[in-house]
């Protein structure tokens, strides 16, 4: 049995040569790495660290973690300030949200949205900055390809990565197919969408093959470093100037407090900047609050836990939507979650106005909403 090859996975298009003239001849490298769980959790990500070490002895790296458990484009492209570029200008920055765009459910022009939304955010920032697209595994991902079918969300994610010729690392595929070619196994090796240490090395092996083949070139020591010629947008409602507002933003009625170093202390998890942080909270049938805004989106991210209600609300005195932020996994998490109120408004100044339902959902047993930010998108 010959073992695949990972460059059949790999799509170098505009590769990665800014920040290869940088590392070398600069000596300094700033790089990021955006994305939920599987970004966040130790394993591939640290051994992508060390090999740019070892690549670069003389260069002075910063690495940031910026991978939130839950989270994915949606939420990447409005706390982009606040988790990534607040450090300073991006050199290298690694994205993946595949999974979790797809398991919460995200639809085809929200995918869109906010991955287009980060990468022209990103360049907004520094026009030379090199973005490296992953797509990991998971079951549904397998059993899509397996069929002969590209998975919904990889097809939105390569369709903006393809527009602004973003290299990308098909994971998922890659995965599935060296099962299929019978050199491990899922249950017993891989195991999970959380990767074991095996899965993360698959993982790291590829992500190093894909480094090793993009600065393989040679740099000249007067080599330029060139910013990414502008294009136009795919989507005009993109997130791409989003940012997060602060809960103190909002006129509120008597019935909602802020907690400013909210835990929810009843057994259940918690996401990392989701707990001992100040949180906007009621629990109050009818109580309401007041938010006025200017841009051309709004939302809320809450952490919906297994008390999470129901929420009605409406844009400059609208019609009422209703809500419901419970979620199947808010049984056993306070869930993150980022919930997009109005993605199409007209640019200018606005009114959110929230109120808590009467009604709940049957396996909720309470009518909380926890509000951590809001967000907008100017």
């Amino acid at each position: 049995m010959i073992n695949l090859d990972a460059s059949n996975y790999h799509q170098i298009r505009g590769g990665i040569r800014n920040c290869h003239i940088k590392f070398k001849n600069v000596n300094k490298g700033r790089v990021a790495f955006l994305g939920g769980s599987i970004t966040y959790n130790s394993g591939w990500r640290d051994s992508i660290c060390a090999y740019l070490i070892q690549r670069f002895p003389e260069t002075e790296f910063e690495f940031i973690a910026a991978g939130i458990g839950s989270m994915g484009t949606t939420s990447a492209a409005y706390r982009m300030e606040r988790d990534v570029l607040a450090y300073g200008k991006i050199d290298l920055l690694f994205e993946e949200a595949a999974v979790n765009d797809a398991s919460i459910g995200r639809t085809s022009t929200e995918q869109i949205r906010g991955m287009e939304g980060i990468i022209r955010h990103l360049r907004q920032s520094n026009s030379a900055i090199d973005i490296v697209m992953m797509h990991f595994a998971d079951p549904k991902k397998m059993k899509a390809y397996r069929a002969g079918e590209e998975p919904e969300v990889i097809r939105n994610h390569n369709k903006v990565a393809g527009h602004y010729q973003i290299p990308v690392i098909n994971l998922a595929k890659e995965v599935t197919d060296r099962i299929d070619n019978h050199e491990f196994t899922w249950e017993e090796d891989f195991k999970n969408l959380h990767p074991s240490p095996f899965g993360q090395g698959i993982y790291a092996h590829s992500l190093i093959q894909f480094l090793d083949s993009a600065f393989a070139g040679q740099i000249d020591d007067d080599a330029e470093i060139l910013p990414h010629l502008p294009v136009e947008k795919l989507d005009e409602s993109c997130y791409d100037n989003g940012y997060l507002l602060d809960i103190s933003s909002a006129e509120l009625s008597e019935s909602w407090r802020i907690d400013s170093i909210w835990n929810p202390n009843d057994g259940t998890g918690v996401r990392s900047n989701y707990v001992n942080v100040p949180m906007l909270i009621s629990n109050g049938p009818g109580s309401k609050l007041r938010l006025k805004f200017e841009g051309k989106a709004v939302g809320i991210a809450v952490a919906a836990g297994q008390d999470a209600g129901i929420i009605e609300y409406r844009i400059d005195r609208n019609k009422w939507h209703s809500l419901n932020l419970y979620t199947r996994s808010s049984k056993r998490l306070h869930l993150p979650r980022y919930y997009t109120l109005a993605g199409d408004l007209s640019q200018g100044k606005h009114l959110l106005e929230i109120r808590i339902a009467k009604e709940r959902d049957d396996q909720s047993n309470g009518q909380a909403c926890r509000i951590r930010y809001f967000f907008v998108n100017k």
